[in-house]
């Protein structure tokens, strides 16, 4: 043993062996570390995932069960399958419902869009305070929906409304537009139409998107302002279409507000007003029919899912992303 040399332990353990060792360690510190953020984020989420159980999917999940029942406010319930939803097709109030909502929808949502455009145009050319213009123009999309502006509505449209007191200027008589069941749901067109604001903020800025270099180019080969509007402005905006189209398309059904207050909550006149989700209201929680009431608006889930289905589905022939 005289002259042998004892090495330390450190060099006796092969470098790849060493550098394995350490590789290890570091990837058990690095998922040490994953499990305390996910354990971290987990935490912060638990008042959203709570909020997602207890106050929209538990109440989601129970009112399609009571769609199924005779359930009421004030009383229990009895499995009826689907009565419900075959009873809806022999209320002549429910179809009236269901199409003045369909018109109202189906008109009111592209002129809503089509006005939003035009002015997101005229705001896009540069006008000196944009940044006013465009806060003013949002704010009926703020106030659109609330009580005071379904007030106000009842005030310019009705009978000794200033719309009356404008159209005397010029020696035309007026008459409560409101009241008269031939104008009433026209009147909620014009108010959804006027809370363009909304979707002609998100034009502006798909129009700030579009390079200048494409109208000049255009411009060059002798375009006119009217063919670059439709062979590059609205293909290049029509993601921006699109969107501003699902997101108004599903708030014009569940408009409820408006109609309600101008209506006085019955839909008068003559159901002129009344609205698909009023309908459901009424049922709900003046005649106390919830199981009704449910089944009236899990079938409107439905048609709001196959109506955005088809616009998904249609999309790929007109809609064009920069990667096509």
């Amino acid at each position: 043993m005289t002259g042998t040399q004892v090495r330390p332990l450190a060099d006796a353990v092969p470098p790849d062996d060493r550098r394995s060792a350490s590789a290890r360690e570091a990837g058990r510190a690095r998922k040490r570390r994953r499990r305390k953020e996910a354990l971290t984020a987990y935490l912060f989420l638990a008042p959203w995932f709570a909020g997602l159980l207890f106050i929209s999917a538990g109440p989601l999940l129970a009112s399609l069960y009571l769609s199924f029942t005779d359930y009421s406010l004030i009383g229990g319930s009895n499995w009826v399958g689907l009565d419900n939803y075959t009873r809806m097709f022999d209320d002549p109030r429910f179809l009236k419902a269901l199409e003045n909502t369909t018109i109202y929808v189906f008109v009111s949502v592209p002129l809503q869009l089509a006005f939003a455009l035009l002015l997101a145009l005229v705001l896009d050319r540069g006008v000196r305070g944009l940044a006013i213009y465009r806060s003013v123009y949002y704010l009926p999309s703020l106030l659109g929906s609330s009580v005071a502006i379904a007030i106000l509505w009842r005030k310019v449209f009705g009978d000794d409304g200033l719309f009356n007191h404008f159209l005397s200027l010029f020696g035309v008589d007026g008459r409560s537009w409101i009241g008269d069941p031939s104008t009433a749901l026209g009147t909620l067109i014009v108010l959804n139409v006027w809370t363009f604001g909304s979707p002609m903020v998100i034009f502006l800025a798909g129009l700030r998107q579009i390079p200048a270099s494409y109208y000049e180019a255009a411009s060059m080969d002798g375009a006119g302002k009217v063919r670059q509007f439709f062979h590059i402005t609205v293909p290049l905006l029509t993601p921006v279409i699109f969107f501003n189209l699902i997101l108004q398309l599903i708030g014009a059904f569940q408009s409820f507000t408006q109609a309600f207050v101008v209506s006085g909550g019955n839909g008068s006149p003559s159901d002129s007003t009344l609205f698909y989700t009023m309908y459901v209201y009424t049922k709900g929680f003046n005649s106390f029919e919830m199981g009704y009431a449910s089944a009236m608006a899990w079938f409107l889930v439905v048609i709001i899912a196959c109506l955005t289905a088809v616009n998904f589905l249609t999309s790929k022939y007109w809609v064009f992303y920069g990667d096509k």
